[in-house]
């Protein structure tokens, strides 16, 4: 019998990786990151504005007292010494809920090494002015392109939706920084149960157990004090109901499709470079031919993008009027050419050594639809090159579709990477603090 080339070369890919030692792709990677940071000092020391503190990573060098990583030390070492015997005999149903505040207390964990103010930090004070100013939602929606240029940097590069939500939760007494921080580490904090809901449709239980830890530990909590980390959480729900929805029949799996559609819609008025995170459903919808549920989330998200047409603002023109404000940011001084490689260590450094050895090690199964995806989403959004530097904020939410190809690791080496990734966050948050 014949053997057509895609089965050939998908074998020859599989015997590459089965030579390729997790060591050595970490020690690969580790260099690859040093030579990006010795890259950015020289150009630095050349005349480029680059604006980065600590190449790749936008924070600057300035250690951390050690003493203030006791608490996130202790909550890290308890959960990996806790944390793979928990994943395998909780309940599926209390596995979710337990990952959820596992994710949650080492968030706060690390962010406590700077103060009660490392909790809000730039959203604080970056959205919060720009809310207390809106009179009428309405006024703010229908003028928000013509005022683009009066708000806040982080205001400026983003849909309104964020701002108006929050101005939502003022008027009902949900106001301030502490209320801020709550939202976003808990939309954060949850988007790991929905990545495990999506992980399981695709690959199984026992899968989306083994990558449970390692979503739970990641080092790109570090950036959990953005608004990125609530962009985190409805992206993610939005991209697991749509997932559960191809693997469901009649109208559970309409619903599910139009709840993920109308999620995912509400999520491009938070972000716009959320537009990139459709390709990961996307993939499973094509991998199953499930196109009633590509149908009904179509219908979803047009239903929100009118709403918010019908309120005065027109997504398109937000975007071209945001491109143009980043044209005229920082960004115009930083090289693409450099930042083509910047933004992968700087994603490599977050999503830590555990998820640079899982993709290695991974082969052809369900976990490929999410972390193939992922990695698709990733990489357009680096060619765009409207993504310059702070990638380790704005791609939050690719980081957990990623993450999920450490469940190709064995199960008795967990141990040794949870550390390995608790180590990292650690050493981040630390050494080089972030203005967000």
């Amino acid at each position: 019998m014949s053997v057509s080339l895609a089965e050939r070369t998908s074998r020859a890919a599989e015997r590459v990786r089965s030579k390729v030692s997790p060591t050595a792709v970490v020690t690969g990677t580790l260099a690859v990151i040093l030579m990006t940071n010795r890259i950015g000092v020289w150009l630095h020391d050349h005349g480029h504005r680059l604006y980065l503190g600590m190449p790749p990573l936008t924070g600057r060098w300035d250690p951390l007292p050690l003493l203030r990583a006791a608490p996130s030390v202790a909550v890290g070492v308890g959960l990996v010494w806790a944390w793979p015997r928990l994943a395998s005999r909780a309940t599926w149903r209390h596995l979710l809920w337990i990952a959820c505040g596992a994710a949650a207390l080492w968030a706060v964990a690390l962010a406590s090494a700077e103060g009660i103010q490392g909790l809000t930090k730039v959203s604080a004070t970056d959205y919060l002015p720009v809310v207390r100013d809106i009179g009428s939602p309405g006024t703010f929606l229908a003028s928000f392109v013509d005022r683009i240029g009066t708000f806040t940097v982080h205001v400026r590069a983003h849909p309104p939706g964020y701002v108006l939500l929050l101005w939502a939760l003022d008027r009902i007494g949900l106001a301030g920084a502490g209320w801020l921080a709550v939202l976003q580490f808990g939309a954060a904090a949850s988007s790991v149960p929905a990545t495990l809901i999506a992980l399981r449709e695709t690959a199984g239980e026992a899968i989306a157990r083994r990558a449970a830890p390692f979503l739970v530990l990641a080092p790109a909590v570090v950036s959990w004090t953005s608004g990125d980390a609530f962009f985190l959480g409805v992206g993610a729900w939005a991209v697991a109901l749509l997932i559960l929805a191809t693997g469901r029949e009649g109208r559970h799996r309409d619903r599910l499709a139009l709840a993920g559609g109308l999620l995912f819609g509400a999520g491009l008025f938070l972000s716009y470079g959320l537009i990139l995170l459709g390709v990961i459903p996307i993939v499973v919808v094509v991998a199953r031919r499930s196109w009633r549920v590509a149908a009904f989330a179509a219908l979803g998200v047009l239903a929100v993008v009118a709403g918010f047409a019908l309120a005065g603002f027109w997504w398109p023109a937000g975007l071209s009027a945001t491109r143009v404000e980043y044209a005229n940011s920082v960004a115009r001084f930083r090289p693409y050419p450099y930042f083509l490689l910047a933004n992968v260590a700087a994603l490599a450094l977050v999503v830590g050594p555990a998820a640079w050895a899982g993709l290695s090690q991974l082969r052809r199964s369900g976990v490929w639809l999410l972390a193939g995806g992922a990695l698709a989403a990733v990489a357009l959004a680096d060619l765009s090159g409207l993504s310059k530097g702070e990638v380790e904020r704005i791609w939050l939410p690719f980081i957990p579709w990623i993450i999920v190809a450490t469940a190709a690791l064995p199960k008795s080496s967990t141990r040794r990477w949870l550390l390995a990734q608790v180590a990292f966050a650690v050493a981040i948050q630390m050494a080089v603090p972030s203005p967000w």
